[in-house]
């Protein structure tokens, strides 16, 4: 699934967004911009589409706190899509949150899930409905249907009608996105973890020991493109990584150098070099989520860290659609060359606007320019 366009009204500093993003995309302005907001986004989508929204939404503080300048009524979107399933799969999703008096709580009162020519989904504030692929309605009992949760995150179940549903809300639900990745000494990543299966890096990275341990060993093209970053980063004394058992079923990261007898344990190393290894991750692995938003990717690397996570994100972006937020000069460098689509976000009347730089002008000044640069001088935010 790529998204191919998201409406957005009411949410955060988002009061009413068109957005058209593509298979790679770099979201640059300022701090306070909104570039977050917009991930976080996001981040609602997918839960909504899990059948988390009610207690997500809670953990944040209701609705008062996300709903634009604390007075909006409602928090809608439409989502336009790829195709998931076919020629007939869902091309575009919507829903609307209605605000209940001028408290936290919500309901829903709208909602539909359509494909090119037919509804698969349609919700109302009186009914709940699912479509088959003859377009007759199956009207589901309202015991199953919170009015906090969403019809598509339970139209997968007992009630699953048409088949280009469930497609559609697993890669919604899917969608993952990184803005708090924490490596202070206590964190998990840096503890022994229980070896397990794991193939997908979760939103808050602390699973990453065992993904990398899943994949490096199973998987010879991960390990090579790990390797290659990580030597290109720090020269031909890394070695390799390693996974020495611990007690209890449990494993341990640890990094192989060649100058060193010692190996270095993931306690031991920098947040820089934890930080560098999640973004390697989550942008190698072959079983990485339909859509990938990583906030400030460049927060605690090395400046020549910056040009490898670049590469390996172009590279990411033919399996899964990337979206990275930025306001690094020397980050936004590393995509010069590339057919990145550049959005800025800019704060006005109290809004967060997002403008796509356009091609023709873009490559005009990037003749004598690099993006870096152009951002640093501020003529970005000046083109139409």
């Amino acid at each position: 699934m790529k998204i191919l366009k998201l409406e957005i009204e009411g949410f955060r500093s988002l009061k009413k967004i068109d957005w058209e993003p593509g298979a790679l995309n770099v979201i640059i302005g300022p701090n306070g911009t909104g570039k977050s907001n917009l991930l976080r986004f996001l981040e609602l989508i997918s839960v909504a589409a899990q059948g988390k929204l009610g207690k997500y939404i809670q953990s944040i503080g209701g609705m008062e706190p996300i709903v634009w300048d604390g007075t909006a009524q409602s928090i809608a979107f439409t989502l336009k899509s790829s195709p998931v399933n076919g020629d007939l799969g869902p091309e575009q999703y919507s829903l609307n949150l209605a605000r209940l008096g001028t408290g936290s709580s919500y309901r829903i009162d709208y909602e539909q899930l359509a494909s090119y020519a037919n509804k698969l989904l349609e919700r109302t504030t009186n009914s709940a409905v699912v479509y088959n692929e003859d377009q007759h309605g199956f009207t589901i009992p309202a015991e199953f249907v919170s009015e906090e949760e969403t019809l598509l995150s339970v139209a997968t179940g007992p009630f699953t009608y048409n088949h280009f549903i469930p497609p559609f809300q697993r890669e919604l639900a899917a969608i993952c996105v990184y803005h708090d990745f924490h490596t202070n000494r206590d964190a998990a990543i840096r503890q022994p973890t229980i070896a397990r299966l794991e193939k997908r890096v979760a939103p808050d990275g602390q699973n990453l020991i065992s993904v990398l341990h899943t994949l490096y060993t199973e998987d010879r093209d991960f390990k090579k493109g790990i390797n290659l970053a990580m030597q290109a980063a720090f020269g031909d004394d890394f070695e390799e990584l390693v996974f020495p058992p611990a007690a209890d079923q449990r494993i341990q990261l640890r990094i192989r150098w060649k100058s060193l007898r010692r190996e270095q344990s993931a306690a031991d190393l920098s947040d820089g070099t934890l930080r560098f290894l999640f973004l390697l991750t989550v942008l190698t692995s072959p079983s990485s989520a339909p859509v990938i938003a990583i906030d400030e990717p460049e927060t605690g690397l090395h400046p020549s860290m910056l040009p490898i996570v670049a590469e390996y994100a172009v590279e990411a972006s033919a399996r899964s659609q990337i979206i990275l937020t930025t306001h690094s000069p020397q980050f936004l460098d590393a995509f010069t060359d590339t057919n990145a689509v550049t959005t800025i976000a800019q704060w006005e009347d109290g809004e967060t606007k997002l403008k796509k730089l356009k091609g023709e002008e873009l490559g005009y000044w990037l003749k004598e320019y690099s993006l870096g640069s152009l951002f640093k001088s501020g003529e970005l935010e000046d083109m139409e």
